[in-house]
């Protein structure tokens, strides 16, 4: 299944190419609405999802990017073994490992994650993300939606 690859890839690309432009266009918390309930805000993010631990004094840099490179092999391990027919399961293990890749090079490059995708209603922010957030997310959506749906096909037979 290393096919699915390729996914990754574009996830990574599109990534960085992102965030290298919110990094050349913004100034750091500098922020341009898009339409209502939206920005492109540009954050430095030196936690994890939430801004976990970003204030823990500089150690969770190399904990999140080891911890990330570890699930990252473990990906590859996982997409290695998968069956033909288990695409969506490839697919959500592509994204996820795109999205990991892409923010262990912010980490490792930079100490901190570039974020800038601001959702927001009135004075109600979620958390600050980027693209890389994203394909995680989508990724661990479809894994949720195939054990689901694995287990009703199971039912069935």
């Amino acid at each position: 299944m290393f096919k699915w690859l390729w996914l990754s890839a574009i996830v990574i690309v599109f990534d960085q190419i992102t965030k290298i432009w919110v990094d050349l266009s913004l100034s750091l918390h500098q922020s341009i609405a898009v339409i209502p309930s939206f920005s492109i805000t540009y954050a430095h993010n030196y936690g994890a999802a939430f801004s976990f631990l970003s204030d823990a004094g500089g150690w969770q840099r190399w904990f999140f990017a080891v911890l990330a490179i570890g699930v990252s092999i473990g990906i590859i391990i996982y997409l290695k073994q998968l069956k033909a027919e288990e695409k969506l399961l490839a697919v959500a293990l592509s994204l996820i490992l795109g999205g990991a890749i892409g923010n262990i090079i912010d980490r490792v490059l930079y100490g901190y994650v570039i974020d800038f995708l601001d959702v927001y209603y009135g004075v109600y922010h979620w958390p600050i993300f980027n693209i890389a957030d994203s394909a995680i997310t989508v990724g661990v959506a479809l894994m949720l939606y195939e054990s689901f749906t694995a287990k009703e096909e199971t039912a069935e037979k």
